[in-house]
């Protein structure tokens, strides 16, 4: 029996010397194991403790400065905040992957340090792989001088073909020599060189196809928009990824699980050129109903003019969702309520806007907006209606802190047509903030008797509202009344997932945008771009433009709350 366990135990060593995948796929398992292990304990919450933190922890978020980041970027960025600065007294590097000048500017770098912001993330450190240019080109001759790094002038889908169906380059055994040759023709961006790019040697026909040969430098004569004209080769993010994070110094990379086939790369690459290795810990992709996240996608909406710009309040970018209302306390709080889970779901918006609500219900300024539509102008009668008096009322009834705000009474006061249609003579209703009233004189509309055109109120103070049914929103004419904008929005999309062979322009909503003109009362004159608002009976809103009188309408973008409408 021991002979028989000794010959065993040497088969599963040359099985796992003959494919050295395995080993990288059980410490793969195990890792995943141990990650299910700690959100298990830990529930949804982040807070579930990174392993190996003895000596600090240094976390980084690399985002392409090639548009403007999203809410799936968003997740990451919080992510590696939360465990840099709110788990530990640790370091946050911003890095920003400069490596492709063809889609990238100094317009989206900036932006996107304007948006961690937005989100209350302030990095230690900022950075930029090009600062790494002249070191990542020493290292890469490093492994083509060492056999492990390969020029290849292969076409883009044979290429892939080769890749795919596991088939050796007609350029893997190429001499070093020959190698260098064709890197120094990349460098100097010639005619030549643009034929080849360099290939990290590592397999040909690994089960794990992100292993098989992967491009690790390529021509690009584009100029950069830090560096010019000075580099004509620009390492991929797969080179970039696990070099740069030795060099700065980070200790735990969090990253997206689609990119878990590349982390035996990840590790390669710092094992071949002998850097100090980086743990990597998996977190699942953020997605959303009725919404796309692919950058291209994105660009393709801007630049066809579905949307306004990246800052559209329907975008999913960090600033179209600031400027709909989301807080970034309820951003925080979604993010971190999503734990560390493995799995990637389309998440539903209505959980992401209801934790917001609960964010803005207790603070949010109280105020009135009457559709301007067919408003009917009512005559009030009895005790207190007249002449016009104010009063200076709560914001908020619940919340003394958010401040008081004046309320004018008079016998002249505006109202909605549809709650005017839904009146009877004699019933008692609610006049909100003032009393009881019962309906007189209801007066319809020479030309349609549908419409209501003035009606009469008999003030019952000693009225109580609780037995009342219709309680509504009114606004004195005796006061300014402040031209208002309403807007609401719907989803862009009108699938819920879109599927690989779907077409974007065929699974647009066709009308995403919806504007109600109202009159707001005095005190909305005073509110500031960004102010958050409750118009009574109709909603929050976001205050996206505040009122200039004689020059421009305040103008609100009603935020969701989670709730069917």
């Amino acid at each position: 029996m021991k002979k028989g366990f000794i010959n065993i135990k040497r088969w599963f060593e040359f099985i796992e010397a003959t494919n050295p995948w395995i080993s990288a796929a059980v410490v793969e398992l195990n890792a995943i194991a141990q990650q299910k292990k700690a959100v298990a304990s830990a529930g949804a919450s982040y807070d579930i403790g990174l392993s190996h933190v003895e000596g600090g922890v240094v976390t980084r978020f690399p985002p392409e400065p090639s548009g403007y980041l999203h809410i799936g970027h968003a997740k990451a960025a919080l992510l590696n905040d939360y465990f840099a600065h709110q788990k530990s007294n640790g370091t946050l590097i911003c890095r920003f992957d400069d490596t492709n000048p063809t889609k990238e500017s100094q317009e989206f770098q900036d932006s996107i340090l304007t948006d961690l912001a937005l989100m209350d993330i302030h990095p230690d450190r900022i950075s930029y792989s090009s600062d790494y240019f002249e070191q990542m080109h020493h290292l890469c001759l490093r492994l083509i001088d060492n056999g492990k790094a390969y020029a290849d002038d292969t076409d883009r889908e044979t290429m892939q073909a080769e890749r795919r169906e596991g088939i050796a380059s007609k350029c893997r055994e190429a001499s070093v020599s020959d190698n260098l040759t064709h890197f120094s023709e990349m460098e100097e961006g010639s005619k030549e060189g643009l034929r080849w790019c360099i290939r990290a040697k590592i397999s040909v026909d690994d089960l794990n196809k992100a292993l098989r040969d992967p491009v690790i430098y390529r021509c690009n004569l584009e100029p950069h928009h830090r560096t010019g004209t000075a580099w004509k080769i620009y390492p991929t993010y797969d080179f970039c990824a696990p070099v740069l994070d030795s060099l700065e110094g980070v200790t735990h990379t969090l990253r997206t699980n689609e990119y878990r086939d590349r982390n035996p790369q990840y590790a390669w690459v710092q094992e071949a050129l002998r850097l100090r290795k980086v743990e990597i810990w998996d977190f699942s992709r953020l997605n959303f109903i009725r919404t796309v996240l692919s950058k291209r996608k994105l660009t393709r909406l801007v630049e066809r003019g579905v949307v306004w710009g990246w800052d559209d309040p329907r975008m999913p970018t960090v600033r179209g969702i600031r400027r709909r209302g989301m807080t970034t306390e309820a951003l925080r709080e979604f993010m971190v309520k999503q734990g560390p889970s493995q799995n990637i779901l389309n998440q539903d918006w209505t959980q992401f806007w209801a934790i917001n609500k609960k964010v803005i219900d207790g603070v949010a300024p109280r105020h009135t907006a009457i559709a301007k539509q067919h408003a009917v102008e009512a005559t009030v009668r009895g005790a207190g209606a007249s002449p016009p008096r104010e009063e200076e009322k709560p914001k908020h009834s619940k919340n003394p802190a958010v401040g008081t705000k004046r309320v004018v009474y008079s016998d002249r006061i505006l109202i909605e047509q549809v709650d005017a249609q839904s009146f009877a003579p004699g019933e008692e209703i609610t006049l909100m903030n003032w009393g009881n009233a019962f309906v007189g004189a209801i007066i319809p509309s020479d030309n349609d008797h549908s419409v209501v055109k003035r009606l009469e109120l008999n003030l019952h103070l000693e009225g109580d509202f609780k037995k009342t049914k219709k309680k509504i929103t009114w606004l004195s004419t005796a006061q300014q009344l402040v031209a208002l904008e309403l807007a609401d929005f719907d989803h862009l999309i009108s699938k819920d997932k879109l599927e690989k062979d779907d077409k974007l322009e065929d699974c647009l909503t066709p009308e995403t945008e919806k504007r109600v003109d109202a009159w707001g009362d005095c005190n909305v004159a005073s509110l500031k771009e960004g102010d958050i608002v409750q118009f009574e009976r109709k909603g929050y809103f976001r205050i996206d433009r505040p009122f200039e009188e004689g020059v421009a309408a305040a103008v609100g973008f009603e935020i969701p709350t989670g709730r069917a409408k």
